[in-house]
């Protein structure tokens, strides 16, 4: 009489090798997962920079089709009246249609040299939320650095305004657009009252406590602050309002970089 032998059971995992396998995919997760956040991170600091690029671009074109007149850049209030900006939008943290309307960007004056894209406008690192949605513009404008029309000598009157571009004295040292903190940014209209130590308007650090700021000479750099209350938490309510810095270091570096002194 055949007999017919059952087939071996596959031998199952012991309780200590699933430990050890745990611990392995643990150990791998903490290695890698820190290293891809920093692939992440660089990726999108490079993608900033060139996305500023684009708008310096915009800038230097829109300039030299205008022999070397430099375009607007105004305020809130000159914003809602004419919508004559660079950038016709005004973001804040409730319901403002300009938050999310892409149409606000394509109407501004650099526009055309951008092919209508709206992309220039964002830092992928940038992920405030407005209540309505998404926020589309990351980036702001030099206050000091073209037309400001009925804001003119208003803040800042002891330093030059540049109306031209040849009014720049060293354009590899003035900066153009940067990341303005999203707690911060409403307007365009980078501004701070430079004659006094207090930030109303703050630089964002979305890349290694740093910011991607372009200067008129077309070159984009990263610039890293250095004092701890410069890096406010990039959030709703996250800058705290206007504050006078511990120390002045990025105050100043950014202040050189706004413009010069008027003589």
């Amino acid at each position: 009489m055949c007999t017919q032998s059952t087939p071996a059971r596959p031998a199952a995992f012991t309780l200590i090798e699933l430990l050890v396998v745990i611990a392995v995919i643990a150990i791998l997760s903490a290695i890698l997962l820190p290293a891809l956040g920093k692939a992440r991170g660089k990726a999108n600091t490079a993608a900033c920079a060139n996305n500023i690029r684009q708008l310096s671009l915009a800038w230097t074109m829109y300039a030299d089709e205008r022999a070397g007149t430099l375009v607007n850049n105004h305020g809130i209030q000159e914003t809602v009246k004419r919508r004559q900006n660079w950038v016709n939008n005004l973001l804040d943290w409730n319901y403002s249609p300009d938050n999310t309307n892409l149409q606000s960007l394509t109407s501004g004056e650099l526009a055309t040299y951008l092919s209508d894209s709206t992309s220039p406008f964002k830092c992928p690192s940038d992920k405030s939320m407005a209540a309505n949605g998404a926020r589309i513009r990351s980036m702001s404008m030099n206050s000091l650095v073209g037309n400001p029309g009925e804001l003119t000598n208003r803040f800042n009157p002891q330093m030059i305004q540049f109306f031209q571009i040849t009014q720049i004295p060293k354009p590899s040292e003035i900066y153009v657009f940067l990341d303005e903190h999203p707690d911060t940014i409403n307007d365009g209209f980078f501004m701070n009252r430079w004659a006094e130590l207090k930030w109303g308007n703050l630089p964002a650090n979305y890349h290694d406590n740093g910011a991607n700021l372009s200067f008129a000479d077309g070159h984009v750099e990263q610039h890293q602050w250095v004092v701890p209350d410069t890096l406010k938490p990039n959030i709703l309510g996250g800058s705290g309002g206007v504050f006078a810095p511990s120390r002045p270091d990025d105050y100043e570096w950014l202040k050189t970089h706004s413009s010069v002194p008027a003589r």
